[in-house]
């Protein structure tokens, strides 16, 4: 991180709290808040947008999964990145946070170390993933990914974060077979952690939102995906 970062931690374990903030504030390039309450952490992000959540799922008052709906909902907090913090550990459990719209997800106990490393691949990917003043208009699609802005048939369709990226990589590779293992690592930012079946699931949403401009959205079957014109 280049420079300093807010980051929002939501959990009410206070000693697992306190050791994430120690761990990030630690290199000196963050400044960490934190908040153990699901409604309370709407509050903060509303005052004041962080550059990254890490969210809790079992939190008083409002779940975490309820904060990332609410955040993912508003046009302020859309794009932010969040990683959920849970000990529920199943396969299903981890598609279901990440297809919520969660960027990343850890499971307790889990490393300081790792974190800290999500952490910086989900900044680095937000930091320098933008290419300005790239449009693309086509028959039922238009999308603007400077000004964030995506329309199917002039009507405006809302997309997570990571579904714009996704849609985003498609795009600007049109024409090209695009494996599963290579959009995680260019659209997640790394290439573990992540199961190809999160990049399957992904995709299903992304196509069902974009209507009929989701056939765009091609299936090449043992190798990966394809957007084509």
């Amino acid at each position: 991180m280049s420079r300093v970062t807010r980051v929002l931690v939501v959990e009410d374990e206070q000693d697992i709290a306190a050791l994430i903030k120690h761990a990030l504030e630690r290199s000196g390039d963050a400044l960490v808040d934190v908040v153990d309450r699901g409604d309370t952490a709407l509050r903060a992000v509303a005052d004041t947008p962080p550059d990254l959540v890490i969210l809790d799922i079992n939190l008083p008052v409002v779940s975490g999964t309820e904060v990332c709906r609410v955040m993912r909902s508003r046009p302020d907090t859309a794009q932010t990145p969040i990683i959920m913090l849970t000990a529920r550990t199943s396969e299903a459990d981890r598609v279901a946070g990440l297809d919520m719209g969660a960027d990343d997800y850890v499971t307790k106990p889990f490393s300081l170390r790792e974190l800290s490393a999500r952490v910086r691949a989900l900044l680095r990917r937000r930091n320098g993933h933008t290419t300005a003043n790239v449009v693309f208009e086509g028959r039922h699609l238009r999308a603007d990914f400077d000004a964030v802005s995506i329309s199917v048939d002039g009507e405006p369709v809302r997309l997570t974060r990571r579904e714009f990226e996704l849609l985003k990589y498609l795009v600007e590779n049109r024409s090209r077979v695009i494996s599963r293992d290579r959009l995680l690592e260019r659209v997640w930012g790394y290439d573990r952690f992540v199961e190809t079946r999160s990049v399957d699931v992904h995709v299903g949403r992304l196509r069902a939102k974009l209507g009929p401009a989701g056939a765009q959205i091609e299936t090449v079957v043992g190798l990966g995906y394809r957007f084509v014109e």
